[in-house]
């Protein structure tokens, strides 16, 4: 193995570990900033549901330095069958406390 490709997986590996750290750094974010967590209770159309999955990618910087909302996946949360997971984009707010 040459000098250039030492090199290269040397940077591959730093890459893929940074891109892991901004995933979590991301996550964190959403966690403490916009309190949710994978089964965090959110309202959009007004309908409550469930959060499966928090899509990072779809969160933008904003003008005052922030993130903002990122988009969500989720099911009904008063429903006692189960159901699909349904896109519920960035418009939603969390649930307030009952």
């Amino acid at each position: 193995m040459d000098y250039g490709e030492s090199v290269q997986k040397v940077l591959l590996r730093k890459i893929r570990k940074t891109e892991q750290d901004l995933l979590q750094l991301k996550l964190d974010y959403c966690r403490f900033v916009f309190g949710l967590s994978h089964r965090s209770r959110v309202i959009a159309n007004s309908q409550c549901w469930i959060v499966r999955a928090v899509d990072v990618d779809s969160m933008d910087h904003t003008e005052e330095g922030g993130y903002s909302k990122p988009a969500l996946t989720g099911v009904l949360a008063d429903s006692s069958a189960v159901t699909e997971v349904v896109s519920l984009g960035t418009n939603w707010e969390l649930e307030k406390s009952r």
